[in-house]
């Protein structure tokens, strides 16, 4: 795995992140990889419309108020 190094880090931000880390448990390069992990799965909102849009239009004729008064069931 390639080694990471960040330069020039606020001391705030480095304390957040260091009692985060602390508080999970975690080293502080636990916490960051865990960190650098979620960020590189999240995907950006133009992958999100673009994904989207794979789906094809939305059938507007459901009446989602019925649906909502048959689950309930009677009052």
């Amino acid at each position: 795995m390639p080694p990471i190094q960040i330069r020039n880090v606020p001391d705030e931000v480095h304390a957040k992140l260091r009692a985060k880390a602390e508080a999970h448990g975690q080293s502080l390069s636990e916490y960051a990889l865990t960190e650098l992990r979620l960020a590189a799965d999240r995907i950006s909102v133009e992958e999100a419309l673009a994904l989207a849009s794979e789906d094809g239009p939305i059938d507007t004729e459901i009446d989602t108020a019925a649906i909502v008064r048959e689950r309930r069931g009677p009052l």
